[in-house]
């Protein structure tokens, strides 16, 4: 069994489950650069139906990534972040250890065409 501390919140599970879809993401990128819309702007940049698009920004309610205002008839939505830097945060150690392990694998590398340079004996790969 995980610990608590390696263990994604139950939020951030839902923040992941909704991070899945690329429609979702597309929604997320489309109030990013545009701030706050109505749900018919957003749902006129997808070729599908408003109430598919509804779905997709329950979604995206419920796990905190978006908020809701409602001026006169219409509903605008509107990027929240704050879940996304929850998820950067629990990511960020498993980044580093990428980071570690790809510089490791670069100083090997290196040290491998070091050893094959031209002009010495044999092939670094002969040793």
């Amino acid at each position: 069994m995980a610990s608590p501390t390696t263990d994604p919140p139950v939020r951030q599970d839902a923040v992941f489950a909704a991070l899945a879809s690329p429609v979702r993401r597309a929604v997320l990128t489309l109030l990013r650069e545009r701030g706050a819309q109505p749900v018919h702007v957003i749902a006129a940049e997808f070729a599908m139906r408003r109430p598919s698009v509804s779905e997709h920004l329950k979604v995206l309610l419920a796990c905190g990534l978006l908020t809701e205002t409602r001026h006169g008839r219409e509903r605008h939505y509107a990027l929240r972040p704050e879940p996304l830097r929850e998820v950067a945060a629990w990511l960020t150690p498993y980044e580093q250890f990428w980071r570690q392990r790809l510089g490791a694998l670069d100083a090997l590398l290196a040290e491998d065409l070091d050893d094959g340079a031209p002009g010495e004996e044999g092939d670094a790969r002969d040793r």
